[in-house]
């Protein structure tokens, strides 16, 4: 009798979970086949603290600062945070959903939430990442290509790339290359 190996494709080991409402079942039979990195922080420019959570958690009060009030009723997610030490949250699995692209394209295809897995990093236009986010961030893209057959390498692109005109992160101090050289050191 053969054991067959039962992989948890759902779930990253190394991230908390806090589970986010704001996603929904994928189109049947389709599966991820786009990486999408985004860059948020909440206030904008202000890192650390639980605003990120929750606004993906539908959590956000809107009188804790002025600009919350704008985005308070937003219903959106991504599938993973990382913040600016590394530590990574998961909200979504990875098999569902997340609400993190809206009106997007990536080659002649419409909706990328349907089949993209959403990372935002913890950043914003105007500030460097963190060398540990890079790390990071490649560990997770090592795991879910391994995991998800489809996600090929040229498969990983901006929020700024699906979006161009309406979104502009993960901004242009998001250093791709220093992205690709943590991807090659990850699977050395």
């Amino acid at each position: 009798m053969t054991e067959t190996m039962i992989v948890d494709r759902d779930w990253w080991p190394s991230a908390q979970v806090l589970e986010s409402p704001n996603q929904d079942a994928r189109p049947a039979g389709m599966e991820p086949e786009l990486i999408v990195v985004h860059a948020i922080s909440l206030p904008p420019g202000t890192f650390g603290g639980p605003h990120v959570a929750e606004l993906f958690q539908n959590r956000l009060d809107p009188g804790a600062h002025p600009y919350f009030a704008q985005i308070a009723d937003l219903r959106v997610s991504a599938h993973v945070l990382i913040d600016r030490e590394g530590a990574a949250t998961q909200f979504v699995p990875f098999s569902r959903r997340a609400w993190h692209a809206g009106a997007s394209q990536w080659r002649g295809r419409e909706r990328c939430n349907d089949f993209s897995i959403g990372i935002e990093l913890e950043g914003t236009d105007d500030d460097p990442f963190t060398p540990v986010q890079y790390a990071e961030l490649a560990r997770l893209i090592g795991w879910l290509r391994e995991r998800f057959p489809a996600i090929t390498p040229d498969a990983l692109v901006g929020h700024c790339d699906i979006a161009p005109g309406r979104k502009t992160d993960p901004g242009p101090h998001f250093d791709w290359t220093c992205l690709e050289a943590c991807l090659s050191e990850d699977t050395a």
